[in-house]
């Protein structure tokens, strides 16, 4: 296994860092202001687009898809430059077209979109001329159990007819979200994991009704998209709509959320790298009874600690973007699984300590920690909770016994 970044990653890292260094970070500030002077708490703040632009004439642009879609990076490739972007997660991958759940629905149309789909969506989900929204998780059912759902899609001559209700469909709350790919049932008496297919449903369809926008942790995520409730009633598509087939769609979430993982999880440690460096700078800058906070032993454990758990993790994120590469999803589901448990409890930890460091400038709007605290913490739960996945490595352990 061979880690080492080529000289495309190394180049585009290099490009990345003057892009976030030069724009992305002086307007974190600007974004806050925006976002407090605005009457509209999900409405893109100006400034996104501003970055969107300048990312663009820089070509760091869907960076994360693949093939002849995308930019044609290796996932091994991609990992190191999801990581810089995650330094900054509320603008960098918006700004670059490579934020969720954008990039998963472009990676869903791209592998299993008609040439007509691709036509319609992909190419002005690629051109950044609209955003989409991904919806499976429902209210009332446990959604780690994705064969939960209860939302029909019921086939009715040359259409299909949507009913249901979900919640934390990201993107919705956007007002360019022009697109939805919706999860649900249409054969409840088939296999249990072919019962699920996947339906392509415009925004503006009838019936489609956005009830509220959800909040994590009283932040609305509107800069990049928001998080929406969303009930179908009696939603008329054409059956032309179908991704795929009928059955498929537990097999096109698998698909989707295999590479998903490794963007959230590289992210993350872009962010716990990013709390590393605030905490560092904080300590070696503040003194408490009469001796720089650096030199207190409990802060070094800290600091110690957390770039040993950064390290750690990084390496398995890379083992695993590689096995992806060369064996594909499948053969990567144990690694998969694994650092959608490791990287959430480090990311998370390395925060905490950072905002400990900072005391009460820690939990304030004047530094990006609670904001990044509070990113950090749904991943814990986002793309199955770290229970599910648990459960899934000890069966696998436990098989090679029996």
């Amino acid at each position: 296994m061979d880690f080492a970044y080529d000289e495309r990653t190394e180049e585009l890292r290099t490009r990345i860092t003057r892009f976030l260094d030069e724009h992305v970070y002086p307007a974190e500030a600007v974004l806050a202001e925006q976002i407090d002077g605005s009457d509209d708490p999900w409405a893109t703040p100006p400034v996104v687009e501003d970055l969107k632009t300048e990312a663009r004439s820089r070509d760091l642009w869907n960076l994360f898809l693949p093939g002849e879609h995308g930019a044609g990076l290796t996932n091994l490739q991609y990992a190191p430059l999801a990581e810089l972007t995650g330094r900054s997660p509320r603008l960098a991958p918006e700004a670059m077209n490579c934020s969720a759940p954008d990039t998963g629905n472009m990676e869903v149309l791209s592998m299993f979109g008609t040439e007509q789909q691709q036509r319609q969506w992909l190419k002005p989900l690629l051109d950044g001329e609209i955003r989409s929204a991904f919806c499976m998780t429902e209210p009332e059912v446990a959604s780690s159990d994705a064969t939960n759902i209860e939302t029909r899609i019921e086939r009715d001559g040359d259409h299909y007819v949507l009913n249901g209700r979900k919640w934390w469909s990201s993107g919705a709350m956007n007002a360019n979200c022009a697109i939805l790919i919706v999860m649900g049932k249409t054969d409840p008496d088939a296999e249990r994991h072919r019962q699920q297919s996947q339906i392509l449903v415009p925004m503006d369809t009838p019936g489609v009704h956005v009830k509220r926008g959800m909040q994590v942790f009283g932040y609305t995520d509107g800069d990049h998209g928001g998080h929406a409730e969303i009930e179908f009633r009696d939603v008329r598509v054409p059956a032309s709509n179908l991704i795929s087939g009928e059955g498929e769609g537990f097999a096109i979430a698998q698909a989707r959320l295999g590479p998903g993982r490794i963007h959230h999880c590289m992210r993350a440690i872009g962010m716990a790298e990013r709390a590393l460096e605030l905490m560092c700078r904080r300590v070696s800058d503040r003194v408490a009874f009469g001796t720089p906070l650096a030199e207190q032993g409990v802060l070094q454990q800290w600091i110690a600690e957390a770039r040993v758990r950064i390290e750690t993790t990084r390496l398995l994120v890379l083992k695993t973007a590689w096995l992806m590469d060369t064996a594909g999803n499948k053969g990567a589901h144990t690694e998969i699984q694994a650092i959608k448990v490791a990287v959430p409890e480090m990311v998370t930890w390395v925060i905490d300590r950072a905002i400990q460091a900072h005391g009460a400038a820690g939990l304030s709007q004047d530094t990006p920690l609670a904001n990044l605290y509070a990113h950090a913490r749904t991943l814990h739960i986002v793309d199955g909770p770290d229970e599910v996945h648990r459960r899934s490595l000890a069966r696998r352990e436990l098989k090679k016994y029996r």
